[in-house]
């Protein structure tokens, strides 16, 4: 590597907080194959390696803390949380406020066609840091750093591809928690007959009650369960704290 690109590592790096052991392996991970093509005579490797790498990593990181986060989720609402964070759109979206596209080498006409805001490559290049990260320091350090970086978006997650669905998450959680189905009443309706507002009580496990309303059942239904699903993690927000909470 020449001074110039030891200094635009050494900046980036910042940036991750985090520095390389062996700053060839970040310098690799920013390497496309456009640029390995145009450039035979420096004898370098892209990327594509460790973006394989990467994918597997961050597969199983995300896998394990969403598993620690939602003891009671089933296997088909983890794998729609996860499939929500971890895509080419998300990871491109990360590279973006990491700046990676600033310090990718690319080809020519990758440079001039804005190769450095595809989403494409920009995802692929974070998914080879990852692996860059993974292999100069371990596992632990990678976990660490993809934990830091996923969190946020596992919260956001959580919203758009469980609570899509409130009743489907909240039977899930309460035949895997409870062993026990949700129950929903009718408790009052109000206005005309074209104007119609339901409201409706959820009951779950004995010791969580919710209403919702709606200008149908099905959408009070829908509002009392997303109240119970908010309880629900509030609950094992508290547990994990060492506080008592509803869910034992």
């Amino acid at each position: 590597m020449t001074d110039d690109r030891v200094l635009t590592l050494y900046n980036l790096q910042r940036k991750l907080s985090y520095d390389f052991k062996d700053p060839g392996l970040l310098d690799n991970a920013l390497i496309h194959r456009s640029f390995v093509n145009e450039n035979p005579t420096l004898s370098c490797k892209d990327n594509e390696r460790l973006e394989f790498l990467g994918d597997a990593v961050i597969g199983l990181c995300t896998s394990d803390i969403l598993m620690k986060k939602f003891p009671d989720y089933t296997e088909g609402q983890l794998s729609k949380i996860r499939a929500s964070i971890v895509n080419e759109h998300s990871l491109a979206d990360i590279a973006r406020k990491l700046t990676i596209g600033d310090y990718l080498l690319l080809g020519k006409g990758e440079e001039t066609s804005g190769g450095r805001t595809k989403p494409s490559i920009l995802s692929n290049a974070f998914e080879a840091l990852t692996a860059a990260i993974y292999l100069d320091c371990g596992f632990e350090n990678a976990y660490d750093f993809i934990k830091a970086v996923f969190v946020p978006l596992i919260e956001e997650g959580t919203k758009t591809a469980i609570y899509s669905d409130y009743k489907t998450a909240v039977q899930e959680i309460c035949q895997n928690r409870f062993k026990d189905i949700p129950k929903y009443m009718l408790t009052k309706e109000s206005g005309p007959d074209h104007d119609k507002i339901f409201e409706v009580r959820l009951s779950l496990a004995g010791n969580i009650t919710t209403t919702g309303t709606g200008k149908s059942k099905k959408e009070a239904e829908q509002q009392a369960a997303k109240r119970a699903l908010e309880t629900l993690q509030e609950n094992e927000t508290k547990i994990e704290a060492g506080e008592d909470g509803l869910c034992k």
